[in-house]
């Protein structure tokens, strides 16, 4: 598909979605006095998460349990309930976490020690709603994306001390996607800025395997797929279309080019279909759902009976990685750091959320994709396993996103355990 068509299609889109967004929904008073510079009156004492006690001292003890490469270890770097995904904050030593619930965290080091000192919610006196994901422009503004709005805050990590935080409108409520596709499924979102300004947001479609008859509707609007938009929220387009629920994206700092997950479809047995990691070259390109997923075809299978005669859409691309299925692939991260060994520098962390839809539990860990000199992935390998429990089989910890520290560590971010870890490399 012509890039030129795509953008029209994007246009109508975002015509349609303004239309929606116009009606239905109850005013958040509070926005409306930010936006206006007025007080809220809400609390001034904002309470902060307890980083010690017992359960920081049992969650420690859980990562003994995890196996990583000789040379690494984890560590406990902070408690934050349902932990979703990380912003690492452009000039303090600050990191900024969504939740699916109704919170956004800002953790904050003081003291520089890689241990956060103080979790407290950020904005407080704004009424979240999913705000799951998190990404920074790259003059210091901090992106939310909520189900269905998307909220950007200026200097986010000077001014968080109060509830009251200065707050722009993106994307009005109701405005990324039609309300009647709303949903409970698959609508965390996630977002990355580009350098030249482009705000990029990943779209799931609440279904299993959509019917037939929202296959046109959600190419066209980008619901399994990603779009991509001013800061201001204008130019929306359809970046990318034909996936079920990418669930992380990231962008390249080496060419640019934008990588994500897809979570694969649920109810057809043990091994199938695979987790993909998607590379996304240019505009307009199709990931083949929900006639493949991955290189097995969903379309007529029992999961999409009624399905069995839909045409194959045209130039599908393929993942560039097939993950083991049901392990749920969530956030990722290029590394960007120079302290771990040279054989990870340039290659992507992906975080594995672990599987529900199998007899044995599979996942629970981090893998490692190098990135080879083309530009295209590597063979997958497990980086950090172990937060499953071998003997029990029950879950420790659910890892859902990976970040670069300044100094070349990552963190992690764990929503069952509700904490976020780091990773650093001690070996020579």
């Amino acid at each position: 598909m012509a890039k030129s068509h795509v953008l029209v299609k994007g246009v109508l889109a975002t015509a349609v979605l303004l239309a929606f967004a116009s009606t239905g929904f109850a005013k958040d008073e509070n926005l409306d006095k930010i936006s206006a510079m007025k007080n809220t009156n809400t609390d001034m004492n904002i309470k902060t998460v307890d980083q010690a006690g017992k359960n920081a001292d049992a969650i420690k003890a859980n990562l003994k349990k995890v196996k990583l490469p000789e040379g690494f270890q984890i560590e406990l770097y902070a408690i934050v309930p349902d932990a979703r995904y990380m912003a690492v904050a452009p000039s303090t030593n600050m990191l900024f976490v969504g939740t699916r619930k109704t919170t956004v965290w800002a953790v904050t080091d003081r003291n520089g020690d890689n241990v956060a000192d103080e979790v407290k919610a950020f904005a407080p006196s704004i009424k979240f709603s999913n705000p799951n994901g998190v990404c920074w422009t790259k003059d210091g503004f901090l992106i939310v994306t909520e189900s269905n709005r998307v909220l950007t805050f200026p200097a986010a990590e000077y001014f968080y001390e109060g509830p009251d935080v200065a707050v722009g409108l993106v994307v009005p409520e109701g405005g990324l996607i039609p309300v009647e596709e709303q949903s409970f499924n698959h609508t965390g979102r996630t977002c990355r800025v580009s350098e030249d300004g482009k705000l990029y947001i990943a779209l799931g479609q609440p279904y299993n395997v959509q019917p037939k008859d929202k296959i046109d509707l959600y190419n066209k609007v980008g619901i399994g797929g990603v779009v991509r938009m001013n800061l201001d929220g204008s130019g929306r387009e359809v970046f990318a279309m034909g996936m079920r629920n990418p669930a992380g994206i990231d962008i390249s700092p080496k060419d640019k080019t934008v990588w994500t997950t897809d979570n694969q479809v649920d109810g057809l047995g043990n091994d199938i279909p695979p987790g993909e990691l998607n590379h996304l070259v240019k505009a307009g390109q199709h990931y083949g759902f929900p006639y493949w997923n991955g290189h097995f075809k969903v379309a007529g299978s029992p999961a999409a009976a009624e399905l069995k005669d839909m045409k194959e859409p045209a130039n599908v691309v393929f993942p560039d990685v097939e993950f083991p299925a049901h392990q749920a692939q969530l956030g990722l991260t290029h590394y960007t750091g120079k302290a771990f060994p040279a054989k990870y520098q340039g290659g992507i962390f992906v975080a594995s959320h672990g599987s529900w839809n199998r007899t044995e539990p599979s996942g629970y860990l981090i893998n490692y994709v190098p990135v080879k000199a083309d530009g295209t992935a590597g063979k997958a390998e497990v980086f950090a396993d172990g937060f499953l429990d071998a003997v029990t089989k029950r879950a420790l910890g659910r890892p859902v996103d990976v970040a670069n520290l300044p100094d070349g560590s990552i963190l992690v971010s764990d929503d069952y355990a509700g904490a976020i870890y780091r990773i650093s490399y001690t070996g020579n």
